[in-house]
């Protein structure tokens, strides 16, 4: 059992087992997706969140005891570890309790109550302390700096402040009394009012810590650091004071007096800025989780967004002045052809741009047109919808965020070197209709455009967590090793970029791969990646057809075996479920493949490779409604959802700016959590309840009227279970150094 096993099989809710042989997986360099995947057995079947959850808290455990070490070595060092004092060091759970314990023995540069120590005082500030008799006059020293009995006292009081300062007991005390009672006070610096207009909101604000929403202390810190707004976070400051003098004051006599105005200093001087500064590192920490915990639900629902597949592609990147940029692929995304059109204003060449259009569908034999939901979008839309096409031709706007992004970066200017940045936005667009996943992961997840505040919170744990998404996605889906981006395979459990890079270069070199074995030939790539990462890489068209499937290598036995005992191949065990119904599981079971490995690999013999995402369907807008002027207050609309925020979800009507719908709009019944209604890619209808052209704000709300009528007996319904990006931020949410 590993040092810290109780503690996370409690936090966690599972065996020291389970955790101590996760544990062992992860430190062999075991990745989240490839464990709860390919390791049930051992791990007693802990899915991605559960794995996650152990990866993080022992990497942040393993922190405390590097402080913890460093702090028994420096007090070692200072000759003053005692028994008593080691074990409470060793107790302590959080880095908070730590640092509390070390401050009293933490080098400390000259403060008032070290000078006053150099002045000979702290055996009157014991006297003081003691609250009985004193006499100061004994420490009026002129050489030493002590004028007067008041600067004798006031030097012990220094000494006494600091003493109480570094008292832990109380430092925890007050670190509860702030996260329970501290209020967040917001004031405007009055010669900024008019510069921070977008913070008006916040000018004058008050409301308590605990329960502020996470966007909006974001949005009022952001507001400090633009220098707009001032922000104080503390208690009411005679409750603070009052815990202190619950331990401190012990009589009523002149001597208490002294250790009174001692406390005071002490709060007001030390423990409420170092309070206050803890505070708002631990509000930031939790509205950042907050943040980050939405980006991620949003991002995982954007990504696992259901493809088109391949496809021959035509896709425009819509303009008026500058015209649409018109690309076409073929149906691996292979860009065969660019070219300008004009349909739209001012040029408005509609026939020449029709001719065009119908003359390259014809010739590239074009399957569906994607056209990017920018500045023209429902315009082009509307004149590529009115033309006739010999065939049968998809016709499908596509949200575009990102794709200027993707045009400006170095991987785009990789692949296309000698095209300019809106050709590669029009190819971008045509392969996020293929494929989003496969496309998005070529852009920065904070430049998607699905999240809040995103450039406000910790980078470090923004990027940690939209990894672990990206990773989970990719993962889930599978990849397609021969045509799969360096950026998509980036995200294999086991690859990295370097091996990613290597991959396309072998396979650049010698040709598509023919089989999973042949993956080991590629520079760099061990047994260990190989491990990791062959069970989500597929091969389409290999001999063994288990090689486009998500059984591992590693089984790969096991189903020859199944096949053998029913008298057939592999590819008939895969087409025919009357061979795979007389299977028992159980004689197949050793002491490293039980039940939920072999459960899995019957159900992916069902449906080799089959993808996990929704089937796509084509969604249509209201025609007519292309811009924000066409709004009318009251009008119903379809729409689809774009973003999701604590505060509401933007929704996307064709009108090429997104409408929010408060959460106050989301239903008919209360909402907390406007993730609980709606999810990005959802497909809603709305309302139309206010247009502000000047502001550039549309209103709109998804209320029906019809809420049901709720009984008093009947019980509170139930949050549903939350996907993976969700739980895995709320586990993640949990742990606080």
């Amino acid at each position: 059992m590993t040092k810290h096993s109780t503690l996370l099989s409690a936090e966690l809710s599972i065996s020291t087992q389970q955790v101590d042989a996760t544990i062992k997986l992860l430190d062999d360099g075991g990745t989240v997706p490839f464990i709860s995947r390919y390791r049930k057995e051992i791990t007693g079947s802990l899915d991605e969140v559960q794995v996650a959850a152990i990866r993080d808290r022992i990497t942040q455990l393993r922190e405390l005891d590097k402080r913890r070490e460093a702090i028994l070595k420096s007090i070692a060092d200072q000759d003053k570890l005692t028994e008593e004092l080691k074990e409470e060091i060793e107790k302590a759970e959080t880095l908070a309790r730590l640092e509390d314990i070390y401050l009293p023995y933490k080098p400390k540069r000259k403060t008032k109550a070290s000078m006053a120590r150099e002045k000979g005082l702290e055996p009157l500030a014991k006297q003081l302390s003691e609250q009985g008799d004193f006499n100061a006059s004994p420490y009026v020293n002129q050489e030493k700096g002590v004028s007067n009995e008041e600067e004798a006292l006031e030097g012990a009081r220094h000494i006494i402040s600091e003493w109480i300062n570094e008292d832990a007991e109380i430092r925890e005390k007050l670190r509860v009394y702030f996260q329970k009672h501290a209020v967040v006070k917001s004031t405007v610096f009055e010669s900024k009012k008019e510069e921070g207009q977008k913070y008006k909101d916040y000018f004058e604000w008050e409301e308590s810590v605990k329960e502020i929403p996470s966007h909006r202390l974001l949005a009022m810190r952001r507001g400090e650091a633009e220098l707009i707004l001032m922000l104080d976070m503390v208690p009411d400051e005679e409750g603070a004071i009052e815990l202190i003098d619950r331990k401190y004051l012990k009589a009523n006599n002149l001597a208490s007096d002294q250790v009174k105005f001692a406390i005071r200093d002490a709060y007001k001087r030390l423990l409420r800025p170092s309070m206050e500064t803890e505070l708002r590192m631990l509000s930031k920490k939790k509205a950042d989780e907050e943040a980050i915990k939405v980006f991620a639900e949003n991002l995982q629902k954007l990504l696992m967004a259901a493809p088109l597949g391949s496809k021959r592609m035509m896709a425009i990147d819509p303009g008026f002045r500058t015209g649409c940029k018109l690309v076409c692929l073929d149906a691996q995304g292979k860009l065969l052809h660019f070219e300008a059109i004009f349909p739209n204003e001012p040029q408005k060449r509609r026939m020449e741009s029709a001719e065009t259009i119908k003359h390259l569908v014809d010739k590239f034999k074009i399957e569906a047109i994607a056209i990017g939901n920018g500045t023209a979008g429902r315009e082009t839309e509307e004149f590529v919808k009115g033309l006739e096409f010999g065939n049968a031709v998809t016709v499908v706007m596509v949200n575009e965020s990102g794709a200027s992004i993707y045009s400006a970066s170095e991987v785009a200017r990789a692949e296309f070197p000698d095209q300019d940045l809106t050709v590669r936005g029009a190819v971008s667009i045509g392969r996020r209709l293929m494929d989003p996943l496969a496309e998005l992961v070529k852009i920065d997840p904070k430049s998607i455009g699905v999240g809040q505040y995103q450039h406000d919170v910790d980078q470090n744990a923004l990027k940690h967590s939209l990894d672990d998404v990206v990773m989970s996605c990719v993962n889930a889906v599978g990849v397609e090793v021969n045509t799969a981006s360096e950026q998509l395979l980036t995200y294999v459990a086991g690859l990295g970029p370097q091996l990613a890079k290597n991959i396309v270069q072998y396979r650049n070199e010698n040709g598509p791969f023919k089989d999973r074995a042949s993956i080991k030939n590629v520079e760099r790539l061990g047994e260990k990646a190989y491990e990791q990462a062959a069970g989500f890489l597929r091969i389409k068209g290999a001999t063994n057809p288990l090689d486009n499937s998500a059984v591992h290598p590693e089984s790969y036995a096991i189903v020859q075996q199944m096949a053998k005992d029913q008298k057939c191949s592999i590819a008939e065990l895969i087409k025919d479920p009357r061979l795979r119904d007389q299977i028992d599981l159980k004689q197949y079971a050793t002491d490293t493949i039980g039940l939920p490995t072999l459960k899995d690999i019957l159900a992916e013999l069902s449906k080799p490779g089959r993808d996990p995402r929704e089937q796509f369907e084509v969604f249509e807008f209201a025609e007519g409604v292309n811009a924000p002027e066409d709004l009318k207050v009251g009008m119903k609309l379809p729409g689809i959802v774009t973003n999701v925020t604590n505060f509401g979800a933007f929704v996307d009507v064709g009108v090429h700016q997104d409408g929010l719908v408060h959460v106050s709009q989301l239903s008919d019944q209360f909402v907390s959590n406007p993730a609980e209604v709606v999810s990005v890619q959802q497909k809603v209808m709305v309302t139309v309840t206010e247009v502000d052209l000047n502001r550039k704000r549309i209103s709109l709300s998804m209320k029906t009227g019809k809420a049901p009528q709720r009984k008093k007996s009947q019980k509170r319904r139930q949050q549903p279970e939350g996907d993976m990006a969700s739980k895995l931020q709320a586990l993640k949410g949990k742990f606080g150094k």
